[in-house]
């Protein structure tokens, strides 16, 4: 072990532990996404663990409104990271996305399946609607859509 390493036993994280951690601050997280000039474009989302809409295993989601910069980053670099806090606890993701959405088609995934792809997701990342109804024509309106992150590398602090 090199001089000043700390050799620590801890169990390794899963994309399931993410569960009580985003329930503790409403699934905020911080996204980073690569620019085309190589530099990293951040920002603050709610985001949640749902599963695959076509494949079935656990993904981390976010819902992502057309025309922002996430959106463009990502469809020329479909990798992210994301990583959630409350209080000193932090995990997190880092991994391949996929998007699914009115511009983004999914291979396997109805308009109908969509709709409520993005509902499970805001819910997954802590979220509450009053109206579905005036949810859903939102969501299509505004052409939202959902960012699937498959991870590759998950970690927390001990």
């Amino acid at each position: 072990m090199p001089p000043g390493a700390r050799a620590y036993a801890g169990r390794v994280a899963q994309i399931e532990d993410l569960r009580a951690l985003i329930a503790l601050d409403h699934g905020l997280a911080t996204v980073s996404t690569v620019r085309p000039d190589g530099t990293v474009q951040s920002t603050v989302v709610n985001a949640g663990v749902v599963p695959h809409p076509v494949r079935e295993h656990p993904v981390a989601a976010f819902v992502a409104r057309r025309g922002t910069r996430k959106l463009a980053n990502l469809r020329a670099d479909p990798r992210t990271t994301l990583v959630w806090r409350a209080g000193w606890a932090w995990m997190t993701v880092e991994g391949t996305v996929e998007l699914c959405g009115p511009d983004d088609p999914l291979a396997g995934v109805e308009a109908e399946r969509l709709r409520t792809l993005l509902r499970e997701v805001f819910q997954a990342a802590g979220g509450e609607h009053e109206d579905y109804a005036e949810f859903d024509r939102v969501m299509a309106a505004e052409r939202r859509a959902a960012v699937l992150v498959t991870p590759t590398r998950i970690y927390q602090n001990p």
